[in-house]
């Protein structure tokens, strides 16, 4: 159990139920305020460098065209030419049209929050706002959601009111499972996706290193990290990481009893010795750390965000920094 998973789960309040009108009405307000918000980040070009940052797979034809000095040999179109009897060459574009897959973690451990905002409130407002620059960009756009199994799958499409339904989807699911299946997660996505696609995961990534059960070959984390490698080789992976800071920083709160909300295991704390504190303090920072090496080394791209700070800064800046690496190796 990690200091990420120790802290007790503040429980949302429950939902009305789907008959109540004015439950319904409310959440249809969240989920406008959700666009509204999501729509003004994109205009505003906080992902200003999307399209560029993301690119299709491939080349298709758009035209014949008169050959013109300076155009590749190469590109001659040999049977137009003798037919018309002067050189014309074909002209290609990339193909732009993609297909995105936004993976959410909606586990228990994603209802922390001590900043005013939950862990999974800031992973539902970035999946929206990237749901909508995909469709701004007219590609497909597709949504799963997870906790210890796959509560829902909705394949990548296009449309205004597809995008809709799916932040409706992202506000108002309430998951049957608490646990966290990182690796099943990961396998039912690329079992989604038949062409080469990106996906982007959203979890705060709370999956302690645990030993192999009898007849296994590794554990959980060791297995999710296999299946993320494998994603990564056939698609564009994105991992981007939700984070509290009471997660890593602990107060002077005397003895505390904590439960971990996936498991409901349950320990005490004696947090007013100092020594307890920098221990588990180091201990959270070195296993995120090692964390973070290892989705790296998966062949994914990270991103660290935290409830504290404001996303919109973080999110324009990985965009830049991943458009500045796309453009050396080009």
């Amino acid at each position: 159990m990690t200091l990420f998973s120790r802290i007790r789960e503040r429980r949302r309040p429950e939902r009305p139920a789907p008959e109540d009108g004015h439950a319904t009405a409310v959440l249809v307000q969240e989920v406008r305020r959700l666009e509204l918000r999501a729509r003004r980040l994109v205009d505003s070009h906080a992902l200003g460098p999307y399209k560029s940052v993301f690119r299709g797979h491939g080349i298709e034809f758009s035209e014949v065209r008169a050959y013109e000095p300076g155009d590749p040999f190469q590109s001659i179109d040999w049977k137009v030419t003798a037919r018309m009897r002067k050189p014309f060459v074909k002209r290609f574009v990339e193909e732009r049209e993609l297909s995105v897959l936004v993976v959410v973690d909606i586990s228990a451990s994603t209802g922390f929050g001590t900043r005013g905002m939950e862990k999974r409130r800031l992973a539902t407002e970035v999946a929206g706002v990237l749901i909508l620059a995909a469709m701004r960009a007219q590609d497909r756009v597709g949504l799963l959601l997870f906790t210890d199994r796959c509560e829902k799958i909705v394949r990548p499409l296009r449309g205004r009111n597809r995008t809709l339904r799916l932040l409706y989807d992202l506000l108002a699911f309430e998951p049957e499972g608490r646990g966290t299946d990182l690796e099943g997660a990961i396998l039912a996505a690329d079992r989604v996706l038949s062409t080469r696609s990106i996906v982007i995961v959203l979890s705060d990534f709370a999956l302690p290193e645990a030993a192999a059960e009898e007849g296994e070959v590794d554990g959980p984390r060791a297995a999710f990290l296999r299946a993320l490698t494998g994603l990564s080789h056939r698609h564009d992976v994105v991992t981007i990481g939700v984070r509290d800071p009471a997660e890593a920083s602990l107060p002077d709160a005397g003895f505390l009893d904590v439960e971990d909300p996936e498991t409901g295991r349950r320990a005490t704390l004696d947090l007013q010795d100092a020594s307890v504190r920098e221990h588990l303090e180091r201990q959270a920072a070195d296993e995120e750390e090692q964390m973070i090496r290892e989705l790296l080394g998966t062949g994914a791209d990270w991103l660290g965000l935290r409830t504290d700070r404001p996303y919109p800064v973080e999110l324009h800046a990985f965009f830049a920094a991943r458009e500045r690496r796309g453009e050396k190796r080009r």
